[in-house]
């Protein structure tokens, strides 16, 4: 197969994915051989003509046929498949035109006089033939859907052993939760032998309150979380493990505009009403780490209060808040409305740090233990494809659709690419601005309990650091999925952690804590 061939699979012109840009068909159209014979070539090797399609487009005489065709059978009762199949004919100068370019009886007459007549005509025909092949292989696809061959979620066997294959997912809409829905879209779940779908979720109480009662099947949580519902803090306790990290890095503070002259450092956020998206977060965690170095108690000195992520600009914008330390795409979309800037990457603040996670509560594990680890799989599979740079505009592209993100190209875009406006006039590039690494380091599940303990979170006895590590974070079982992949995990599982202001060994947190209070009286 050419490597068009392979472009048109990867963009998800073939409709097993559905949510595309009109953009990805033009560069498909632009990128197409250029003689009608290495076209259909392309397109047979690709399996979009099969010979039952070609006959079917032959006997297509009658508009209404055609049209009652294309909107039943591939349209499926679906606004947006019906748009999109709207959107190609349309692009293609009408049905009868893409149609007849690819089948007609005088396509080759057709094609003699568009060489003739210049480029633009030319392209125009190529164009048509390639809404015809795009307008049968949906059909084909409706009809009869296949596994996915992208390249994206090339290689490997779905597993035949699953206790179930139809599974939900809740995720809250953020570009920490990439690789948890990018998986529905590129292909990923379907790879593995599983019908996912993911559900967005409102906030993080919500996401607890419905893993405890086992509405879904696994979820999206902040890195946190698992250790505090399988240790009750917050709510009943309920034993939650987390299989793997979604992202490092990719936080931000952001500040309200109007304070762009007076905040330089941690200090300047005396008084603030600072907004985190739960309580038990890194986001709480990393503002009340900084704040602390500035002298600032968060206790007394700010107000910290959980915003979900979702609202946080619309707060902003309305006074609410004079800053916040959220999840992306939020920090860009305040800047993109002009309403924040970016104080700081939290990156800045501890390179490497955890966020998100992928976790599922210990009883649906015991009772699907397949099913689990082909989910897990699928993420980590997915997660080590966002990693790569030259993957960030099509996992942009994925994620923005109205059911995922829901949130303008050029935000996410800026995130995950890492060049973007700071709002005070600078223009950044830092291409880490967020990572999916999936290795939960249980160096990570020391931190975070050591500053559960910190802040009065959670009981010091109740720190029983290496137990928390051991029983929660299922690392050993990430990099076994890993290496299956192909990928290579760390060897160790903990390691020391540079922070900004400190470093954290993972042997003593209890020493940690006492530091950190000595240091800066807090």
């Amino acid at each position: 197969m050419s490597s068009r061939a392979s472009h048109l699979t990867r963009s998800g012109l073939c409709p097993c994915g559905g949510n595309h840009l009109p953009q990805d068909h033009y560069e498909f159209w632009e990128s197409m051989p250029q003689t009608p014979t290495d076209l259909i070539a392309d397109l047979v090797k690709m399996g979009l003509y099969k010979p039952q399609a070609l006959e079917m487009a032959q006997a297509m005489t009658e508009v209404e046929m055609r049209e009652a065709l294309l909107l039943r059978n591939i349209g499926q009762g679906n606004p947006a498949r019906e748009q999109l199949l709207r959107d190609l004919m349309r692009e293609a100068g009408g049905l009868d035109q893409a149609m007849a370019a690819a089948f007609g009886v005088h396509a080759t007459e057709f094609f003699s006089n568009t060489i003739r007549n210049g480029d633009f005509s030319r392209r125009d025909f190529l164009k048509r033939i390639a809404v015809a092949g795009t307008l049968i292989a949906m059909g084909s696809c409706a009809q009869a859907p296949e596994a996915p061959t992208t390249d994206a979620a090339a290689g490997g066997a779905a597993p035949t052993n699953l206790e179930k294959t139809d599974v939900r997912i809740g995720f809250i809409p953020i570009t920490c939760a990439t690789p948890i829905v990018m998986s529905e879209p590129l292909g990923f779940y379907e790879k593995y032998g599983l019908n996912a779908s993911v559900v967005k979720m409102p906030n993080w109480a919500a996401v607890r309150d419905s893993a405890i009662a086992g509405e879904l099947d696994a979820y999206h949580m902040l890195s946190p979380m698992p250790i505090a519902i399988t240790l009750g803090l917050g709510s009943a306790a309920f034993p939650i493990k987390l299989a793997s990290i979604e992202n490092i890095n990719g936080q931000a503070i952001t500040v309200a505009l109007k304070h762009k002259d007076t905040v330089k450092g941690p200090a300047d956020f005396k008084g603030f009403k600072i907004g985190v998206p739960f309580p038990y977060s890194m986001h709480n965690f990393l503002i009340r780490y900084y704040l602390a170095t500035g002298g600032i108690n968060p206790d007394t000195d700010v107000q910290i209060f959980p915003v979900p992520p979702p609202d946080s600009v619309a707060k902003m914008t309305a006074g609410e808040i004079d800053a916040m330390l959220m999840p992306d795409p939020f920090n860009q979309r305040a800047v993109f409305e002009g309403v924040g800037f970016i104080h700081m990457l939290t990156k800045d603040l501890w390179e490497g740090h955890p966020c998100c996670a992928f976790a599922a509560s210990q009883e649906w594990i015991d009772t699907n233990p397949n099913t689990f680890n082909a989910v897990n799989k699928a993420i980590i599979d997915a997660a080590a494809y966002a990693n790569d740079s030259a993957n960030r505009i099509t996992v942009s592209e994925a994620l923005i659709e109205r059911q995922y993100l829901n949130q303008p190209l050029p935000v996410v875009q800026a995130v995950l690419t890492g060049e973007f406006e700071d709002g005070l006039g600078n223009t950044q590039n830092v291409p880490d601005r967020i990572g999916f690494d999936p290795y939960p380091w249980k160096s990570f599940a020391k931190w975070i309990s050591s500053q559960l303990v910190r802040w009065d979170l959670m009981p010091a006895d109740k720190a029983n650091y290496e137990q928390i590590a051991q029983d929660i974070f299922l690392t050993d079982l990430a990099a076994e999925l890993q290496t299956e992949l192909g990928q290579t995990p760390p060897k160790e599982t903990e390691r020391v952690e540079t922070l900004k202001f400190d470093t954290f060994d993972p042997s003593n947190p209890d020493e940690y804590v006492k530091q950190q209070v000595e240091k800066f009286s807090l």
